[in-house]
């Protein structure tokens, strides 16, 4: 295809740009007024530009929504302060830098807690503006930073956390730490805002091997993102089949494991996953990732680098609720998009080779690894670790950091492994682990494949309640599965606040998506290995509305289905819903 066609094809309507392209082409990359914001002790918060500069260094303003009109009334300003997000590739943790982190939540933030995200990294929630700076120069001590985990840019990398098969997993973990740094700003804006300017602490991985961080302590050049960086959120997985335990289709660049056995051989590349959307907007919709092709290892930076840079180019920076990597694959289409990729990175992509995704949820409990060490998978309730009575859930992970000698390991479903535990240090962390609530033999498998964004009361794009909604939900549930026969079993039910998708609500076999406070659209129909988008059921209901769907659909499930047959599946079989096929023709049809 010639280059005109191409340029042809990924061209946009003249159309004013949105007000974000302005704001990134004049941070200077990226450092805007923050430092002297941070100065400014009229608000809690910051000021013009910067409420949206301060995501780029892994921070959304927010304030305490429960507590909003009260503070109102009293002629004070909300209860400002900030998220931040770790940047933390694959998840993986030191036992030593956890115990940093545990210091800093319980000293310097407003509500003491640690909340693992399904981006398997952890969020500090309610930390006031005169903590900032000295958070992250606590982090840095601790080898960790926040850069570019929000943001128009490239943001946490995931990889499958696969504690079994350790060899393939430090391959594949390897290069998610590759992909990660290879795709990060370049900018010393971070160094110099919140560092005086030093260089980003390095540290070893945890396999020992010292990380060399080029990227952190670059200039103000930025040749894979741009000065105005990217037009939207990018976000990428390396997935190790058969277990998506990172829910691939949300994302828009996957790098699919392929092995010869032993070691990694290279990778299937799935390009333009996503699932946020806007209620209404038909010009929005979620999508599975497309199958572009196989490279092999030598390959794998080039192609990152390339479809980065492509969405760069050809996305639309004029509305950005039509701007992720999916529609910029429908607006020009997939044999061009790759084409342009493969222009790019200098390489033909190889058919994909064979791959099947089987599970998707955390095997919760111990695991022998193949080197014999065990690990511990631990069921934390919408990742929220903070004590409360009889579950003093973050001191009894604090006392297991004390004295575990591995690693600890943030799964995608908001859990952790205690990892590379050797044989004899098993009864200690396990008891530990039961002191302190962290293990339980009453967790329903429905229970474990339940999960939940924050929302309410920190999240400002909340219209309902999800987190602190999910557990009396899932206590309803749990009655409903025995009703049926059905404890053994689940349903991968997710909850989210809003469409915005941060609690992966379609990829679940029932989703729940906040409408108000108290009502959410029911969607219906995905698949447990998460390669399924799920159909809107009904819009705006109340909790008891769902349930008495859900009981009917249980009880048919229970007694119609076949084999092992998961209840997305039925769903669909037996006319519940109807598939997706086609979106956002489909998707945005009620099937009932």
């Amino acid at each position: 295809m010639s280059n005109a066609v191409l340029d042809k094809r990924a061209k946009l309507p003249d159309a004013p740009l949105a007000d974000n392209e302005r704001l990134k082409g004049n941070s200077h990359y990226l450092k805007g007024t923050i430092r002297e914001d941070l100065g400014d002790g009229l608000t809690g918060g910051f000021n013009g530009d910067n409420f949206q500069l301060i995501r780029f260094h892994g921070m959304y303003e927010q304030d305490d929504r429960d507590i909003r009109a009260e503070r109102v009334g009293q002629k004070l300003e909300p209860l400002k302060n900030v998220m931040l997000r770790c940047r933390l590739p694959g998840g993986i943790i030191q036992p030593q830098q956890w115990l940093g982190i545990d210091k800093f939540a319980t000293e310097q933030t407003l509500y003491g807690s640690i909340r693992l995200t399904n981006r398997q990294t952890f969020q500090f929630h309610g930390v006031l503006k005169e903590n900032i700076k000295p958070m992250h120069q606590w982090l840095n001590q601790l080898g960790l930073d926040s850069i570019a985990t929000a943001g128009d840019v490239n943001r946490n990398v995931l990889c499958t956390s696969n504690p079994v098969e350790s060899s393939l997993h430090r391959e594949a973990w390897e290069w998610a730490k590759k992909i990660s740094e290879h795709l990060l700003p370049r900018t010393r804006a971070y160094a110099e805002i919140w560092l005086d300017g030093q260089k980003v602490q390095s540290t070893e991985n945890f396999f020992g091997t010292p990380v060399i961080d080029k990227a952190k302590s670059g200039d103000d050049t930025e040749p894979v993102l741009g000065k105005s960086y990217l037009p939207r959120k990018f976000k990428t997985t390396v997935v190790i089949p058969p277990h998506n335990d990172v829910d691939l289709h949300a994302n828009d660049l996957n790098f699919v494991a392929i092995g010869d056995g032993k070691h990694l051989v290279g990778f299937n590349v799935l390009v333009g996953g996503g699932l946020s959307m806007e209620h209404g907007n038909t010009r929005t919709y979620p999508n599975v990732a497309r199958e572009f092709g196989f490279l092999p290892l030598d390959k794998v930076l080039d192609c990152a680098a390339a479809i980065v840079s492509v969405q760069r180019d050809w996305g639309n920076r004029s509305d950005r609720k039509n701007a992720k990597t999916r529609y910029t694959l429908e607006r020009v289409g997939t044999d061009v998009f790759i084409a342009e990729v493969e222009n790019r990175m200098g390489a033909k992509f190889e058919p994909i080779r064979p791959y099947e995704f089987t599970t998707r949820g955390d095997r919760i409990g111990w695991v022998q690894g193949e080197e014999g060490n065990w690990h511990l998978t631990l069921f934390i309730e919408n990742g929220r670790l903070v004590d409360r009575p009889g579950k003093p859930l973050k001191t009894g992970m604090r006392e297991i950091a004390k004295v575990h000698k591995g690693d600890f390991r943030l799964t995608a479903n908001q859990n952790l492994i205690v990892a590379n535990v050797r044989p004899e240090d098993k009864e200690q962390i396990e008891r530990l682990a039961r002191d302190h609530g962290l293990m339980s033999d009453r967790v329903t498998p429905q229970r474990e494949n339940s999960m939940a964004c924050v929302s309410l009361p920190t999240c400002p794009l909340a219209m309902a309640e999800s987190e602190r909604f999910l557990p009396q939900f899932s206590d309803r549930m749990d009655e409903l599965m025995a009703r049926h026969g059905l404890s053994e079993e689940h349903v991968v039910l997710r909850v989210t606040g809003c469409p915005n998708g941060c609690g992966r609500s379609m990829l679940a076999e029932i989703g729940l998506v906040g409408k108000a406070i108290g009502r959410y659209n029911l969607y219906v129909g995905g698949n447990r290995e998460g390669t399924r988008i799920p159909r809107l059921f009904k819009e705006n209901i109340v909790q008891e509305e769902i349930l008495e769907i859900i009981d009917g659909w249980l009880g048919a499930w229970a007694q119609g289905r076949q084999g092992e047959e998961g209840f997305g599946d039925f769903a669909v079989r037996t006319g519940i819903i109807a598939p997706v096929l086609d979106a956002p023709r489909d998707f945005w049809t009620v099937a009932a």
